[in-house]
């Protein structure tokens, strides 16, 4: 039984036990209370209709930072995978252009043939050594970055999830 219903029964019950009032009376006394309770169901559903929509606002503001978050994870990851292709492209320039520089100190003498296989030697081990260097430095830095957005990424979340929790028990508190 809703409230109208029960209303209008403790409303005919009044009228069965009143001693005959006056009609005037009657009549100012049922309009106003029919008029008190449609304003009170109308003022309770509207208010269920903007719970609904904090709600749902709350949910959407949830799902929008849940993909902001995914995003910057993901350009992290492509900004990581960038850093190490590059690290890994300049190790194997070097390391190709080192062969080459051998290469040619092996044809350009005979005579000199021991020394100039030490000499190209080490220079190959020198440069892989700086482009295995520089290939870790490259991976450090594109880690590092990735880190940092990720926990970027991860407060901006975290408070943007406070701040409509916030929001939303003010509005329903």
């Amino acid at each position: 039984m809703n409230q109208r219903e029960q209303a209008e029964r403790i409303g005919k019950q009044a009228e069965q036990q009143a001693a005959k009032p006056r009609e005037e009376v009657r009549e100012k006394v049922a309009p106003s209370l029919n008029e008190i309770l449609e304003r009170a169901e109308r003022a309770y559903a509207t208010y269920m209709e903007a719970q609904k929509e904090v709600a749902k606002a709350f949910r959407q503001s949830e799902l929008e930072t849940e993909k902001a978050y995914k995003d910057s994870e993901q350009q992290a990851k492509d900004a990581r995978d960038r850093g190490i292709r590059q690290a890994l492209k300049a190790r194997d320039e070097t390391i190709e252009k080192a062969l080459g520089a051998r290469d040619e100190a092996i044809e350009q003498t005979e005579q000199v043939y021991r020394k100039a296989m030490e000499q190209a030697g080490k220079a190959y081990q020198n440069s892989e050594l700086r482009a295995k260097s520089a290939c870790d430095e490259g991976v450090r830095r594109a880690l590092k970055t990735y880190e940092e957005t990720i926990a970027q990424a991860w407060q901006k979340r975290e408070g943007t999830i406070d701040q409509a929790w916030k929001i939303y028990t003010k509005e329903t508190g």
